[in-house]
């Protein structure tokens, strides 16, 4: 607990240390500013301004690195302390130099735009960035989430004493992250914004600049996440769903013990994210009919999710399609409004000072509602689907007879890899006589247990 205090306090530390150096600028811009012969003055940008080509291609060889080492050290070392170090490295360079951007967790937009919209041009490394973690989470599991991701690595300096979130909740805040990924998708392909930058709680640490209530929201998330393990990790992040899909199906993944379970139990409170499943022998109490029965209807229900959640969202696509800069535009001077927010007074008066008649702009805001109709759709139908196939998953139970990972939510952090006998016996921590008295041990405490407990 000391330990962890202490760390925490340092990494506060640094993040004020690094508030001077963060305000020089770290590379030379690759476009030179316009010289303006008038008293116009050039905004402060909300982004890093772009770097050389050759120092992106620099940024892939570090993420490509980083997650090469976090997949030795998670799978072959199997050390949570070369992780916890590899992870401070990752925050400082991604987060505090890097400034968080380009990020795979942002990446997603720049794909989902790329995807809809053939004029517009994405980079190569923005693809690469997006590609490698899902890549190596299809192979090795979670690493890039271990030890790699800056937003993961700041909340996870603040980890102190996390409380178990129970399973029910869990399991409801967990479609958070999937209504994240879907609308983030839509407003990314309809043009309406990146969503995802726009509301990054922890950004504004990063970049030492943000709006009071995005700060006020990263402060918020930290001080939480001293007691609930990355909470936007677990319950916000869209990128997070993905790499989820691909872990499951991952061909290697970590495993608590490095050979077999003995159930001791050792490991039951060590994973602060709940990613543990307990073994279960207990026999189902429904019979096999029933069984099959239950899952017939929810099979049969599962496309009326996926039809009716598809119509739902589809009906609000007016009020999602404000979110785009033309539609909302267009409704303000359909309604007469000088400007309403204030800050739409200066679009206004450009928009009539061009000339461009207020038809095609109408037009133009149908459209993109239309394109939000189609949008909805499919986003309300991605919704359904996946409640569909969670209601399968919560209704299938599964006779369990050892300890294991929940291979799409493990993010192979290693913190349970130390509470096991086999692998103390493995670092020469305890010797097989204590192993062996170990194993007696378990082995006499669920012969006094009662059939179905362990």
């Amino acid at each position: 607990m000391r330990v962890r205090i202490r760390i925490a306090w340092v990494f506060i530390v640094t993040l004020f240390l690094w508030l001077p150096l963060s305000s020089t600028p770290q590379v030379q811009e690759r476009f030179p500013k316009p010289d303006f012969q008038t008293d116009y003055t050039r905004p402060d940008l909300l982004t890093p301004p772009p770097r050389a080509q050759a120092l992106e291609y620099l940024d892939l060889l570090v993420l490509l690195a980083a997650l090469t080492l976090a997949t030795y050290f998670a799978h072959r070392l199997r050390s949570r302390r070369k992780l916890f170090v590899l992870m401070v490295l990752s925050l400082a360079y991604f987060g505090f130099f890097r400034k968080g951007c380009v990020c795979p967790i942002g990446a997603i937009q720049n794909v989902s735009l790329a995807f809809f919209d053939a004029a517009y041009a994405i980079p190569l490394t923005v693809i690469l960035f997006f590609l490698l973690p899902l890549a190596f989470a299809l192979f090795f599991g979670r690493t890039f989430c271990a030890a790699v991701c800056p937003l993961g690595a700041v909340q996870d300096v603040m980890v102190l004493k996390p409380a178990r979130v129970p399973a029910w909740l869990a399991e409801v805040l967990g479609v958070v992250p999937y209504l994240y990924l879907g609308l983030a998708v839509l407003f990314a392909a309809t043009g309406a914004g990146f969503i995802i930058c726009r509301y990054d709680p922890f950004i504004g640490f990063f970049r030492f600049g943000a709006s009071f209530n995005m700060v006020l929201f990263g402060a918020c998330m930290l001080l939480l996440g001293t007691v609930v393990a990355r909470p936007y990790c677990r319950f916000l992040c869209p990128y997070g769903v993905l790499l989820g899909w691909m872990s499951r199906i991952s061909r290697w993944h970590v495993k608590i013990t490095p050979s077999e379970c003995i159930n001791c139990r050792l490991c039951e409170e060590s994973c602060p994210f709940g990613a543990i499943k307990k073994a279960n022998d207990t026999a189902p109490q429904e019979s096999r009919h029933q069984q099959v029965r239950r899952l017939a209807v929810l099979i049969l229900l599962l496309p009326l999710l996926v039809a009716g959640g598809g119509w739902v969202v589809s009906r609000v696509h007016v009020p999602l399609s404000r979110a785009h800069f033309t539609v909302s535009l267009a409704e303000d001077i359909m309604a007469g409004k000088p400007g309403h927010p204030s800050d739409l007074t200066d679009p206004i008066t450009a928009f009539r000072a061009s000339g461009e008649p207020i038809a095609e702009l109408y037009a133009e805001a149908g459209q993109i509602q239309r394109k939000f109709k189609t949008g909805g759709w499919l986003l309300g139908g991605f919704i359904g689907l996946f409640l569909g196939l969670k209601m399968i998953s919560l209704s299938t139970r599964r006779r369990q007879l050892e300890y294991d990972v929940d291979s799409g939510n493990c993010l192979s952090c290693a913190r349970c890899f130390a509470y096991c006998p086999y692998e103390q016996e493995r670092l020469g921590l305890i010797g097989p006589e204590e192993l062996e008295e170990i194993k007696s041990r378990t082995a006499e405490k669920v012969k006094k247990e009662p059939e179905g407990s362990v």
